[in-house]
């Protein structure tokens, strides 16, 4: 099942809705509990598709394919090393990464994103899945100057724009085996499998929530493999992965 946040013509606030080819059934409140069909289909192309979750907070892991690790300088940590993305990096399906004034260093990052479904903290690896609601595509835009000059990631990563999520949710999704890549104006960039993931999905949403307590809408960014390069103005990146769907979005000055 595919749950996509949109925005429809006069109404002043976003919904929720279960994808089904080119329609969406839309659903009364939010997907984080019982899904209640509110009665109403709509054709995709008469909706504008946003970003398909408003997370409180987006937690994303470092260096968790091996070969990202050595193409920067670096091995995979013994322990996960994680940051945080505020929630005003995110935008959706469609919507511009605006470059920042302070940076001439801008990377693209393909990962597979987690989207949580429930209040949690200290999960086990063997019951992650009860409170993954699904999985979407993720962008983790970097000022890569940035990161190397402050000496630590936060500046870099929380760029408003710097977390492209989308195009919806996938719920019925194993993800230990899928294809992501990312292009470039139709130039491959990025090509991995998630089955290079040093730490699994299921492995990483345990590890996070005994360190602090996730909510329902949370996302958990898993890592990019290798290939992350520069983004310049006037670029279109395509972030896709397997079972899910792409991500495109513009790039442009501020």
């Amino acid at each position: 099942m595919r749950i996509a946040r949109v925005s429809v013509p006069d109404l002043d606030h976003p919904v929720f809705g279960i994808v089904d080819g080119n329609s969406i059934g839309l659903l009364v409140g939010h997907p984080y509990g019982d899904l209640v069909p509110a009665g109403i289909a709509l054709d995709l192309d008469d909706v504008k598709i946003l970003a398909p979750v408003l997370p409180s907070k987006v937690v994303c892991v470092g260096k968790n394919y091996a070969d990202h690790a050595k193409e920067m300088g670096g091995e995979v940590p013994a322990e996960p090393v994680i940051f945080i993305k505020p929630s005003t990096t995110v935008i959706g399906e469609g919507d511009a990464i605006v470059l920042p004034r302070q940076s001439s260093n801008v990377h693209y990052e393909v990962e597979l994103a987690v989207v949580i479904s429930h209040l949690c903290k200290d999960v086990s690896i063997e019951r992650a899945g009860e409170v993954i609601l699904g999985y979407t595509v993720a962008n983790d835009v970097t000022a890569r100057d940035l990161q190397n000059s402050d000496g630590q990631w936060t500046r870099a990563k929380s760029f408003d724009t710097f977390c492209p999520l989308g195009p919806w949710i996938e719920t019925e999704l194993d993800p230990t085996n899928l294809a992501i890549s990312l292009d470039v104006n139709d130039e491959i960039k990025q090509d991995g499998n998630t089955s290079d993931l040093v730490r699994s999905a299921h492995e990483m949403v345990a590890w996070i929530s005994s360190v602090m307590t996730l909510l329902p809408g949370d996302v958990i960014l898993t890592g990019t493999p290798a290939g992350v390069g520069p983004l310049v103005h006037g670029d279109i990146v395509t972030a896709t992965i397997e079972g899910i769907g792409s991500l495109s979005n513009p790039v442009v000055l501020r």
